[in-house]
């Protein structure tokens, strides 16, 4: 039986490792397969006693560890909304790695959540889910912004906006669906972004609207998601300018019960 992986991109918050084990434990329950929660970087600085004794998986780490146990067959179930460089360079890149010490082995690597070009309905779901969690739907001047982090690599940002679309059709006619990302390099090769959500909010708040909701697309808590994060900084921070504004912000990917139905899906499509 192979070894099964749900990997992230990795965060020094242990929250973000004890989610990812939370969700991996969902998924394994679901499926009867042992689900190993290991990030591709970053959770090996988590220091142990936060992680209720027991060390955050990464990559290279854990599937050394496998190897050495003699284990030749891997499955790996991403835990991010598009194709990444850090699937299409870092996974391959630690694969060469331990080949060359290891000899051959295999691992598949499963879907994202969010497959272009026809996306996956069930994360618009969850996304109408969390607009209407986080708005007064009576509000007829309504407005929520879905906000991911921002990279520099266009088709990622692509599945936001193919995300935001098919999230609209799902929505009553009222509601403004908005995006922006959190941070942004600078330059005008960059501007497929979008605007940054700060610029955003304090637009808003200039042309005189009152309460937005800033829809998190982000799996984990960590450094930029969740309490004390970047996003609920920049938003408190535009509050502070603008006391009239009301700033809320949804819930996170991980915590709607659609995200391991589709991970799950995900699995079973191999």
């Amino acid at each position: 039986m192979p070894t099964y992986l749900l990997i992230d991109n990795g965060s020094v918050q242990a929250s973000a490792t004890l989610q990812l084990r939370q969700v991996a434990q969902m998924v394994s329950e679901r499926t009867g397969k042992p689900i190993h929660p290991v990030s591709l970087m970053h959770a090996n600085r988590i220091a142990i006693d936060q992680l209720g004794g027991q060390a955050a998986n990464t990559f290279e780490v854990f599937l050394r560890e496998q190897l050495h146990k003699g284990e030749r067959e891997f499955v790996a179930l991403p835990l991010f909304f598009g194709v990444s460089r850090a699937l299409t360079s870092f996974v391959p890149d630690k694969l060469s790695i331990l080949k060359e010490e290891f000899g051959d082995f295999t691992l598949r690597l499963a879907d994202v959540t969010y497959p272009m070009p026809d996306g996956e309905a069930s994360l618009a779901e969850v996304i109408k889910d969390h607009i209407l969690q986080s708005i007064d739907e009576k509000d007829v001047s309504a407005r929520a912004v879905l906000t991911d982090h921002g990279s520099p690599i266009a088709k990622v940002t692509n599945v936001r906006k193919h995300l935001a679309e098919a999230t609209r059709q799902l929505l009553p006619a009222h509601i403004k669906l908005d995006q922006a990302v959190m941070e942004r390099r600078e330059g005008k090769e960059y501007d497929f972004n979008g605007d940054l959500l700060e610029d955003y909010l304090t637009q808003q708040a200039q042309q005189g609207v009152t309460s937005v909701a800033v829809i998190m697309m982000f799996f984990l808590p960590g450094r930029h998601a969740g309490p004390d994060g970047d996003v609920e900084d920049i938003c408190q921070n535009v509050m502070n300018q603008y006391p009239e504004l009301s700033v809320s912000i949804s819930p996170l990917i991980s915590e709607h019960p659609l995200l391991v139905d589709i991970l799950v899906k995900r699995l079973h499509d191999l």
